[in-house]
């Protein structure tokens, strides 16, 4: 990293004064309110400064460290007066850097990276990448504000994922004994075909202890399937209990942070979490109720064309949340009198199932955009 940014207008004119003349840091003059905008990576983060009127005034890159952070906005705000900043990847690379801005108070909205008519014109670099990053904010392109990630939904986002690495190790698991028990010997898979699984995993567990313990009349093979059982069983059984730690440890969460969820009729611990790890720490970042649809793709779409007017549900936003929605429509629709009657209301006047299940998302909607967690203190 360099000790200073290499200015934009600013390193053009400096080549025409001479050596004698005084110190370049002299020269730099806050121009007001300038944007940032970062080109976020795994080691390290390119910057670029622009003015409110989309003039470069400086680019540079920084180590993705604590240190480096501050000195990222230490040199930005020696150009001006830092207050909005666009980063790439603030749910990933750029997610630390994300979150030492917003406790500096800089808002930070998260940039789609470069459109390819964009890249075929004007080429792909890292600078560049940062420059577009600052202007996506003066456009007004880049509108989504960054989680601040450093709540309880940051924590259940963690949880969720550990569940859900654990549920797909699980799965695999199973699959792996019933294809071993296939092709095991037949004396073996007969005793083992009645069982539920439950009681098939416990029987598999207990053949570990035979190890070593050669039976009568019992064929290397053999052995190797029982002890092949025993060991997918067990390791079944440690992933089934990582799950309901989780879980445990996810309704907890909800229960402390956000228990109005859990009385709403359709909405379960992991739809919950699922809704609040949409909104994020700070709720404050969605200022209206379209912008938190069109989030969970459930706001409207227009599709017209010539005399054709229609519309369609957003294909975009989160597609977890999304599936949330999904879930708790057809859960009411199951258990809940006044969403059934509204289903064969609907039916009545001429609409289709599909469409009955878009009002119902935008209704589901309506009823948990005022249960977001509490901003915190």
């Amino acid at each position: 990293m360099s000790s200073e940014w290499k200015g934009g207008t600013e390193r053009v004119s400096s080549s025409t004064v001479p050596s004698t003349s005084a110190p370049r840091a002299r020269r730099r003059r806050p121009v007001g309110e300038v944007v940032l905008g970062v080109d976020t990576h795994r080691d390290v983060h390119v910057a670029a400064v622009l003015s409110v009127s989309g003039a470069v005034l400086a680019t540079d890159e920084f180590p993705a460290t604590a240190a480096g952070y501050r000195d990222l906005l230490k040199c930005a705000r020696k150009w001006g007066t830092v207050r909005r900043a666009g980063v790439e990847g603030t749910g990933s690379y750029g997610a630390s850097l994300s979150r030492y801005l917003l406790a500096q108070g800089v808002d930070v909205f998260d940039v789609n990276r470069m459109d390819r008519a964009d890249r075929r014109r004007r080429g792909k670099s890292d600078p560049l990448d940062a420059q577009n990053a600052a202007r996506s904010v003066l456009s007004g392109r880049a509108c989504a504000r960054a989680k601040t990630g450093d709540g309880p939904v940051q924590i259940a986002s963690m949880y969720r994922l550990t569940k859900a690495s654990a549920v797909k190790a699980r799965t695999q698991a199973i699959n792996q004994l019933k294809a071993v028990l296939v092709t095991a010997d037949p004396v073996l898979r007969e005793e083992l075909a009645l069982l539920g699984n439950a009681q098939l995993f416990r029987t598999c567990a207990q053949f570990t202890d035979t190890h070593g313990r050669e039976e009568a009349g019992a064929e290397p093979v053999v052995q190797a399937t029982r002890i092949t059982l025993g060991l997918l069983a067990h390791r079944i059984g440690q992933l089934s209990e990582e799950i309901r730690d989780v879980e445990a440890r996810l309704a907890r969460l909800v229960k402390c942070h956000a228990p109005q969820l859990l009385d709403v009729v359709g909405i379960g611990p992991d739809t919950a979490v699922a809704l609040l790890i949409t909104v994020g720490d700070n709720p404050e970042r969605l200022d209206s109720e379209a912008s938190f649809a069109a989030l969970c793709g459930v706001s409207p779409v227009e599709r017209s064309s010539g005399r054709r007017q229609f519309r369609r549900l957003n294909r975009g936003g989160d597609r977890q949340a999304n599936a949330a929605f999904h879930r708790i429509v057809f859960t009411r629709l199951r258990v809940d009198p006044r969403t059934q009657d509204y289903y064969e209301r609907r039916i009545k006047e001429g609409k289709t199932r599909r469409e009955i299940v878009r009002c119902l998302n935008r209704e589901v909607f309506h009823l948990v955009k005022q249960l977001r967690p509490a901003p915190r203190s």
